[in-house]
Parts: structure tokens; C-alpha cells; sequence
């Protein structure tokens, strides 16, 4: 693995450690998970604003930009899913044991 490819899963797996301390707080997970997808929406949308020189262009390319995000979220929860299918018993079991500690 690249340090560039490491540093992608070290920014990710940083993200998840804190939705995971959200849940320590008495959190249900659906809760956590609704606010870490209106936080990567709020970010995205900030991000694309950043690459715009006013409203109007942003604008026009408002749907494109949608279907950008759209289409890669899908891909990588597409992934993800199937990886969790291909390793159910090993990931809920893991998962189990780290609640069980708490």
C-alpha cells in the first residue's frame, strides 16, 4: 500500500473512531449515522462552493456535482456492503466483543 493509499484509510478510520466515541454516549448508531452523512454532505457542499468563483456557476453545475458525490458514495458503500457480506460472521462477531468491553 502507498503511503498515499495509508493516509486515505488512516483519514477514514479516523472519521469512524469518532462516529464510534459518538455512540459512547448513549447514541444510537442510526443517530451517528445520520450525522456523519449531513457532515460529509456539508463538507462536499462546501468543497464544491470552494472550487467556484460565485453562486451562478455553482449553480449550473449543481445536478452534475450531485451525481458526482452520489455516484461515488454508492460505489463505496457498494464495496463496503459486499466486504461486510463476504465477512459477516468475522466483522459482527469483532463488533460484539468491543460493545461487550463497554
Amino acid at each position: 500500500m502507498s503511503e498515499r493509499d495509508k493516509a486515505f484509510f488512516d483519514r477514514a478510520d479516523a472519521f469512524i473512531k469518532l462516529a464510534n466515541e459518538q455512540m459512547e454516549k448513549s447514541v444510537e448508531a442510526g443517530e451517528v449515522s445520520a450525522s456523519f452523512m449531513y457532515g460529509l454532505a456539508r463538507y462536499s457542499a462546501w468543497f464544491s462552493a470552494s472550487g467556484w468563483t460565485n453562486a451562478r456557476d455553482m449553480a449550473d453545475a449543481r445536478d452534475e456535482t450531485v451525481d458526482f458525490f452520489v455516484n461515488e458514495y454508492r460505489r463505496m458503500l457498494e464495496l463496503n456492503m459486499d466486504d461486510y457480506i463476504q465477512n459477516f460472521d468475522n466483522y459482527v462477531q469483532a463488533s460484539e466483543q468491543l460493545q461487550n468491553k463497554g
